[in-house]
């Protein structure tokens, strides 16, 4: 019998190559290489006046890379996890579309769901209702080697619960005495308690709201609730006063994103939460791809072609596919007028009154340095 080749082993490199490779064809070809619907979903005018109004945005070219090199952070963070059984619970609370779902798909958009999930619980049935408050919120708590992430959480009951009536005030006065002990009880029990809120300001809400309404793809993301915290700005902003005035406690202290810039949202977040868990280096077995077995007595059975999907979108693209797809594309709409005025009072033409000065550029990596090294200097040295 020939000698068989020695099993593949599936990754040789550095943590920092694999980084490099990830960029390489994405960012060199133009493309986006966070692969998300985020800030190209609008129509092309909308989305180009949204940018208007923030010109001072952390530049695609400093984003792309760091965001990837704090995701390798966290996958070791996970691995870290996964090794010492540890425990971690992270809260996302904050005004409405403050950013927290956006730094939420980021934390977790390279890691395992079984080892780290997000809790988004809906509104309480009427059986919930006459349970223990916390008592939903405890069977998504986190076993050993698990993260869990909870878009909005237990308070709830401090936030939107209090302020559109749904808790009367003994409710919320028995919820004031009773969680920061029920924090202290997780943390005694080994889970590590973190608390992120959200803030943006009044007219950046105004606007990714009016962004939400006019953009079909987005609405969904638009509640009555939602738009009620319109019309209870204030009341929101007391009732968070008065919330981290009672609930911020030295074993889970609470802290504050600021939110209008959402690429500097995503990433003082996420370096942040990196630098909470200091963790170490998880021991990895050396994986390697097993051989193949052959059978010389099997034979592939050929299945019938209604079980396949159809193919619409074969390998060479027919004229008439490409003429279907032109068909079908949308014509830009008109912007709607609200979402003009709103975006021209916040960014006023040079030389109007209101208009101050311009934007500093911003930093961007020199002409001469390419993806590559631009990716390198920001990777942290490997200890030997």
């Amino acid at each position: 019998m020939p000698d068989r080749p020695a099993p593949a082993k599936l990754w040789k490199g550095k943590p920092e190559d694999w980084l490099l490779d990830e960029l390489a064809d994405v960012v060199d070809g133009n493309d986006d290489p966070e692969l998300e619907l985020d800030d190209v979903i609008l129509s092309q005018r909308i989305a180009e006046m949204y940018r208007s109004a923030h010109p001072d945005e952390l530049p695609g070219s400093v984003y792309f890379p760091e965001l990837l090199r704090l995701q390798a952070e966290l996958i070791k963070l996970q691995d870290w996890v996964v090794h010492r059984k540890e425990k971690v619970v992270i809260l996302f609370e904050g005004r409405d579309s403050a950013g927290k779902g956006g730094v939420i798909k980021r934390i977790t958009q390279r890691l395992n769901p079984r080892v780290v999930r997000t809790v988004a619980l809906p509104a309480p049935s009427d059986r919930e209702r006459s349970q223990w408050y916390f008592q939903r919120y405890v069977p998504h708590l986190p076993a050993g080697g698990e993260i869990v992430l909870f878009d909005r959480s237990w308070y709830n009951r401090a936030g939107v619960e209090r302020v559109m009536g749904f808790a009367d005030e003994d409710q919320v006065e028995q919820f004031f005495r009773d969680v920061p002990e029920f924090e202290r009880m997780l943390v005694r029990s080994g889970i590590r308690v973190i608390k992120y809120w959200f803030s943006i300001t009044d007219e950046e809400q105004q606007l990714r709201f009016l962004v939400r309404i006019h953009d079909p793809l987005k609405q969904w993301k638009l509640s009555p609730m939602d738009l009620q915290s319109r019309v209870r700005w204030e009341d929101y902003t007391k009732a968070k006063e008065e919330m981290f005035d009672r609930t911020n406690i030295p074993e889970a202290p609470w802290y504050i994103v600021e939110g209008n810039d959402k690429r500097r949202a995503r990433l003082n977040c996420i370096a942040h939460l990196l630098s909470l868990i200091p963790c170490g280096e998880a021991p990895h077995e050396e994986i390697q791809l097993p051989e193949r077995v052959y059978n010389a007595d099997y034979e592939r059975a050929v299945l019938p072609r209604e079980l396949y999907v159809p193919e619409r979108y074969p390998l060479a693209a027919s004229p008439a596919l490409a003429a279907a797809h032109q068909r079908r594309t949308p014509t830009s709409p008109e912007v709607p007028a609200e979402l003009v005025r709103l975006v021209t009072e916040r960014n006023p033409a040079p030389g109007t009154p209101g208009a101050g000065s311009p934007a500093p550029e911003p930093p961007v990596a020199p002409p001469s340095q390419g993806w590559r090294e631009r990716i390198r200097s920001l990777m942290p040295r490997r200890r030997g």
